[in-house]
């Protein structure tokens, strides 16, 4: 019932920019999220937003670079990425999570997205 599809995802070359959209079928969440996952490695917690109220938080290493939004009008939430690096290469996956205190666990999010492939070239 619940259904979370990213897009936005390609590939582009270090140094430039990609915006990642995620289309949420419901708005009852407290929390979205954005994680990754690259070949061989674990998913990683990038980004997250409250549903309700301006609170965002970013993984030490997107910080600066990596800006989340949303528009709940929209039923979306965005990735903006900009300074992208050859390390950003990845899976990226939207994720909701039924509570606005979780945090960058994996098992805090329960409902979770295809995912779209972000490829950067050196």
């Amino acid at each position: 019932q619940v259904q979370l599809v990213e897009s936005g995802g390609g590939l582009v070359q270090a140094g430039g920019s990609l915006r990642l959209s995620c289309a949420v079928s419901v708005r009852t969440f407290g929390r979205l999220g954005w994680f990754r996952q690259a070949p061989g490695k674990d998913q990683e917690f990038v980004a997250a937003i409250n549903w309700s109220g301006s609170s965002t938080y970013y993984a030490d290493s997107v910080k600066g670079r990596f800006t989340i939004s949303r528009d709940n009008a929209k039923n979306t939430v965005y990735l903006q990425m900009n300074s992208l690096k050859p390390e950003d290469t990845a899976v990226y996956y939207c994720a909701a999570a039924p509570l606005a205190s979780a945090g960058n666990r994996v098992s805090e999010y329960a409902y979770w997205g295809q995912g779209t492939q972000v490829t950067v070239s050196s």
